[in-house]
């Protein structure tokens, strides 16, 4: 009998160990990413995964003019905190489209990092990363 109870116990423990790391395991951090620097590169969208938990655009283009396109990857936050930043749906950035990005670099070099602003090319209109500085405006002003 006490096995027993202390076998409930055990699994019961266990059970709630799980709850409380699944959560702290689910989310990483974005250090990755050199927010102190800012790059901009310019080219032709390539794919688009607009997805959970980051919406990733491949990016083949050049940081300077002259240099060998190649494929970077930016990465942004999750669907629904884009399209609550404003502007932002799945058909906003398609393949083919003409763009300059505006972005945090890895610290470790690759071609990559996180997305800040993308201007597209035809229209002129550019899209945010930055929940924060698409809130901004709308915030009213305390006196």
């Amino acid at each position: 009998m006490k096995l027993i109870k202390y076998m409930k116990w055990l699994l019961a423990s266990f059970a709630l160990i799980g709850v409380f790391a699944i959560p702290v395991n689910a989310h990483h951090s974005t250090t990755m990413f050199d927010h102190s620097k800012s790059l901009k590169i310019t080219g032709t969208v390539k794919e688009v995964h607009w997805t959970n938990p980051h919406v990733a655009i491949f990016i083949e283009g050049t940081l300077a003019e002259g240099q060998a396109q190649t494929v970077w990857l930016m990465e942004m936050t999750s669907p629904g905190n884009l399209v609550r930043a404003g502007g932002w749906s799945r058909s906003a950035v398609k393949p083919g489209d003409k763009v300059t990005v505006d972005f945090s670099p890895l610290r470790d070099g690759n071609k990559g990092g996180a997305l800040k602003k993308i201007t597209l090319a035809d229209t002129g209109k550019f899209y945010t990363a930055d929940i924060r500085a698409q809130e901004s405006p709308n915030l009213e002003t305390v006196k």
